[in-house]
C-alpha cells in the first residue's frame, strides 16, 4: 500500500484549517495554555494539504 502523502484537503478547507490553527495557537499563547499546541493540527494539515484521518477514512475534499 502506498504511504505517500497525497493531497486530500480542498482549497476552501485548507484556508479554514490554517485560520483556525492560527487562532487556536494565538489563544493558547494569549491565555498561556498548552491547549494552543492543539492548533498545530489544523495548521499543519492545512499547510501540507494532507489529513491522515481523511486517509484512514478514505475521504478526500480536494476537487481534482
Amino acid at each position: 500500500k502506498d504511504l505517500a502523502m497525497e493531497i486530500n484537503v480542498g482549497s476552501t478547507e485548507r484556508l479554514l484549517r490554517i485560520i483556525v490553527g492560527v487562532v487556536i495557537i494565538g489563544l493558547g499563547l494569549y491565555f498561556q495554555s498548552w491547549w494552543g499546541v492543539v492548533g498545530l493540527i489544523p495548521l499543519l494539515t492545512g499547510l501540507f494539504r494532507f489529513c491522515p484521518l481523511y486517509k484512514i477514512l478514505g475521504m478526500n475534499t480536494c476537487k481534482r
